[in-house]
């Protein structure tokens, strides 16, 4: 084990979401220190993958604004876990509705990550979704119905990641982490 402990906490804030805290721990040797940290029920992204007549695979992205950078930026479907007890493969195949209009049949984990270790206990779960079919989207709120849904090459949206275009953290990891994965069954 570490050694480090929290003590005690006290809510600075309650958003509809998350809830900002002031933490205090202590450090191995018992020296007391005080963090901010954002509480988080986590979040959910998904590849949705789509395989053309010859094998070559592409993704459904959406470009939505995002109110925190104040612009829009192209990413894989996602959304919170802000249904109380919803698994996040659950969550990913709503999401993956509302934001792109397709369900998956097959929806498989890539990993689960932290997105901001340093400041938040987020966990975001990342799933690859297969087997697609349209079923129409089910937008929620005024980003949403703004959004723009678009199929890409893979190859393209990694070429889009090396070139800046795709900057979202959670989109990079899941596009990448696919590529590298068909990329290592072809060369099998």
């Amino acid at each position: 084990m570490s050694g480090f402990r929290r003590v005690g906490e006290r809510v600075v804030h309650q958003g509809y979401i998350w809830k900002v805290v002031v933490a205090d721990f202590e450090a191995p040797d018992g020296t007391p220190f005080v963090r901010d940290v954002v509480r988080s029920p986590g979040a959910v992204g998904v590849v949705p993958l789509i395989f053309d007549a010859d094998g070559t695979p592409s993704v459904v992205l959406v470009r939505q604004w995002r109110p925190p950078l104040e612009q829009e930026i192209w990413e894989i479907p996602a959304g919170m876990r802000d249904v109380p007890g919803e698994p996040p493969e659950d969550t990913g195949h709503r999401e993956l509705i509302e934001e792109v209009g397709y369900d998956a049949s097959v929806m498989t984990l890539l990993t689960a990550m932290h997105p901001s270790a340093g400041m938040t206990d987020s966990v975001t779960h990342i799933f690859v979704a297969n087997d697609l079919r349209q079923v129409g989207r089910e937008v929620h709120g005024p980003e949403e119905e703004a959004s723009t849904v678009g199929i890409f090459a893979l190859a393209d949206a990694v070429a889009m990641i090396e070139s800046g275009e795709i900057t979202d953290g959670k989109s990079i990891i899941g596009l990448l982490m696919v590529d590298r994965r068909l990329n290592a069954r072809s060369s099998r």
